[in-house]
């Protein structure tokens, strides 16, 4: 235990006694090369810093990825994935997951040619409490991804940065592609790419037809919310079932391959009944905080591209495309991807097209516009 209280400490020391200017959000911490990286794949673990909306400086973890070549005579574009929900505890890192790489559909992107910078986010894989959907920290913290990447010599990335995303993820790369030119303006952004993205929380926590995924994904949301913000759960359950939910959002990180155990699905089942009829976007604060971290869908810039399966049961597909022809009729033109795949495997069954997309805005070529049939 003293061994493990003293490298504690030392890593403590190591991190905060650097100069304040070694602090600045999008500074490389550290990278670790990673020895289980795929075939052809150069791999590093990363720690970097980044802010939150309110100006408050994290550690924070990721894994950058680039081809096992030499270093090119030119910058490699960058592509940042942005993963969907697997939990808002800090075990839940995608990062820490030995199933990272088969997982992440972005990850295909380093055989293209591309450095692939992975952000796990605040809070995940760092001591702090996970902002769940929360728009302006996600963004910082994938941007402040893309600049770290950039100090590592064997990546050689450049600033010019695609951003692609699932479920939650989806979410995160919309919001970052509203917030690059404020935030990063030395970043400079060629395309956006979502799959299944949260667009209207509130809309999207209340419509999607899987109750049990939604309970838990309301879990998450509203055990983020309360202990960042002391939002009270009074008006969503009582205090049992409060517990209840805290326990859901503490112990559980999303698998799509594993079963939940007992006690996890009766507790699902319990915050299913408990909030039969409850819609956040009508229970204060959390309905004002959710709305605040929707997509604006006049913020967001093209080119853009957007890949929904009309069967899926998480995010309802309305909302989508609700959302996409809001996009159109602020004249930003938008590549739509048709799938009928189910929600877990939306960026993996868009992904070809995806980065054929993504390869030709780097192109340069004209982004199509589907904006008339969606």
């Amino acid at each position: 235990m003293r061994h493990l209280l003293a490298a504690v400490l030392l890593t403590f020391l190591s991190v905060f006694a650097q100069p304040v200017a070694a602090q600045q959000a999008g500074r490389l911490i550290a990278a670790e090369p990673m020895a289980d990286a795929p075939p052809g794949v150069q791999a590093w673990r990363v720690r970097y810093w980044t802010t939150n909306g309110s100006g408050a400086r994290f550690a924070v973890t990721g894994i950058v990825a680039a081809p096992m070549e030499a270093i090119p005579p030119r910058p490699r574009r960058v592509i940042a994935w942005t993963h969907g929900a697997w939990g808002v505890a800090e075990k839940c890192a995608p990062s820490l997951s030995s199933n990272f790489f088969t997982a992440s559909a972005g990850m295909d992107a380093v055989r293209n040619g591309y450095v692939v910078v992975a952000p796990d986010y605040i809070g995940l894989g760092n001591a702090t409490m996970h902002p769940f959907l929360v728009g302006q920290d996600t963004a910082n913290a994938v941007l402040d991804g893309v600049r770290a990447a950039r100090e590592i010599p064997g990546a050689a990335a450049g600033s010019s940065f695609a951003v692609w995303g699932e479920s939650q993820g989806g979410h995160a790369a919309l919001w970052t592609a509203t917030a690059t030119r404020s935030y990063a303006p030395d970043l400079t952004l060629v395309a956006t790419a979502a799959a299944a993205p949260p667009t209207d929380l509130a809309a999207n926590l209340r419509e999607g037809s899987d109750k049990n995924a939604r309970a838990l994904l309301l879990s998450f949301a509203l055990h983020s919310w309360s202990t960042l913000y002391g939002f009270s759960m009074d008006g969503v359950a009582n205090r049992a079932n409060q517990g209840i939910i805290t326990r859901l959002a503490q112990n559980n990180c999303v698998s799509l391959n594993a079963k939940p155990k007992l006690g996890t699905i009766l507790g699902i089942l319990t915050i299913v009944r408990a909030t039969k009829n409850k819609d956040i976007a009508k229970i204060e604060p959390f309905g004002t905080f959710a709305r605040a971290n929707s997509v604006d869908a006049a913020r967001v810039p093209g080119p853009l591209l957007i890949a929904q399966s009309r069967n899926d049961t998480i995010v309802a597909p309305s909302v989508t495309r609700k959302f996409a022809k809001a996009v159109c009729r602020r004249g930003t033109g938008l590549h739509w991807i048709d799938m009928s795949g189910d929600h877990g495997n939306s960026a993996r069954e868009s992904a070809v097209a995806t980065l054929a997309w993504i390869d030709a805005r780097f192109n340069g070529a004209a982004p199509p516009n589907d904006c008339r049939r969606i």
